[in-house]
This record gives C-alpha cells, structure tokens and sequence, in this order.
C-alpha cells in the first residue's frame, strides 16, 4: 500500500524521511492506527567520563542516585494497587457493561508505568550529560528467581519496572553519547563505601545505613548508589585499558 497520509511530529517525520529502514506496519490497537517503523540511527561518540553516577534500582524507591536525588515510587504503587481494585470489582460484575470498561483499561498501568520510567531515566541522562559523567547501573538479571519473599509481597515483585528503567537509560545514554556500565550488584546496600566492611548488619532496616566498623551512616539507597559509583570507577579503567601486546 502507497500514499497513505499520516500526523506525526515534525522530529519524528524528519527521522522517518532520513533514517527508515525497511518495511513499515500500520497497526490497528485499541481502535487507533499507527505507524510503526524501524529507523536505524547513528549512534554518536562516546565521551570520556570524567566520573559516574551510580543509580540504584529498587521497589519503594524507583532509582537513587549516587547524588542523593530520589525517585520515589509510592505514587506509582498506590496506582497498581487502585487498578487492581479496579479490575476484581469489574471482574465480578462480569456484565456486558463491565467487559467494556475493562477492554477499554486495557494496558493502561503497563503505559503508565512505561511513562514514569521515561520520565526518569530521561531526567538521569540529562543530568549525567549536563556534567560529562557517564551512568553505572547493578546488573539485576535474574533477581525474581533468586529473591525469596512472602505472599503478599510478590506481586509487589513480580511488577517491579527495573529492567525497562534499565533499558530506557541503556538506550537513552547511547543516544546522547553518555557511557553505560552494568555492575556487579553483590552486596552493594551491604558494604560502607568509606572502609568497605560488607556485614548485614549494616543495614539494620529498609531505609538506614550505618556501618557496625567505622560508624558510617546514611540513607541505605544512597549508599548503594555510592558503592555503584565506586566500582564503575574500577570497571571502566579496565573497559578502556589497551589491549596487551603479543
């Protein structure tokens, strides 16, 4: 099919005239057409970070910075648990009416949390870009089969957005040529980044820290941060080394 007219953003049609690659879809979703097409972008060059910013993910808190900037997500879990309620009530009813409504509600929280995820990882680039820093993040692969929890916790758990916050800031970094590293995750909310005593201990709660050597104390999240700062620090040196010679 050709000549076809769409809207689109003036950005969006100037990337679509320089940078289409391919076939493109025209998609038919919850009654709205869209255009879906693939645009391969040059990737620009990246800097040389002159530091790091370590950015821990978690549930309560969505991401803290090594700077003590924090993204709370109680907003976005008082939201999950208002269109769970939602949901069973018209679950219930089961009535025509009701099966309407629930179609129409239909991924409206998966977008939404899409939207709050776009919005910070959006703000942490900004800033790493702003002040020449590069982004470190824990690698969090496989963590829902490794965490044991109660109940009433999993569902918590199992709605976590980390990985798609950790995809939007891979790919918003790469994008404005800000560097990307995954670190070790291992005991990052447990170690004091001053002495590096690592004992359980030290984190007597959720949100406290306070090192059971030195007497180092603080918020848990920031300090995790901190200590994902630190060993992006050690991991690029080697990521940038030259290779041996033969």
């Amino acid at each position: 099919m050709r000549g076809i007219p769409f809207a689109c953003s003036p950005d969006q049609l100037k990337t679509l005239v320089a940078h289409r690659k391919g076939e493109s879809d025209l998609v038919c979703r919850g009654g709205k057409w869209f255009l879906i097409a693939t645009c391969d972008l040059p990737d620009p060059e990246v800097y040389e970070p002159v530091d790091w910013i370590g950015v821990d993910r978690g549930i309560v808190n969505l991401a803290t910075t090594s700077d003590g900037t924090n993204y709370q997500g109680r907003r976005l879990s008082r939201y999950r648990r208002w269109q769970a309620r939602k949901r069973a009530e018209l679950q219930r009813k089961g009535s025509r009416s009701a099966r309407r409504r629930l179609a129409r509600r239909k991924r409206k929280e998966q977008r939404h949390a899409t939207h709050v995820n776009h919005r910070v990882s959006k703000e942490i680039v900004s800033v790493a870009q702003r002040t020449g820093r590069g982004i470190a993040v824990e690698a969090l692969g496989g963590i829902r089969e490794r965490v044991r929890l109660r109940r009433d916790q999993r569902g918590a758990l199992s709605s976590w957005p980390f990985h798609q916050l950790g995809q939007h800031l891979a790919y918003k970094a790469c994008k404005a040529g800000v560097p990307f590293l995954e670190v070790d995750m291992a005991y990052t909310s447990q170690r004091c980044p001053r002495c590096g005593h690592t004992e359980r201990a030290n984190r007597p709660d959720r949100d406290r820290f306070r090192c059971r050597r030195c007497g180092l104390a603080g918020l848990a999240d920031v300090v995790a941060g901190v200590n994902v700062r630190d060993r992006a620090r050690s991991a690029w040196v080697f990521v940038t080394a030259p290779a041996p010679s033969s």
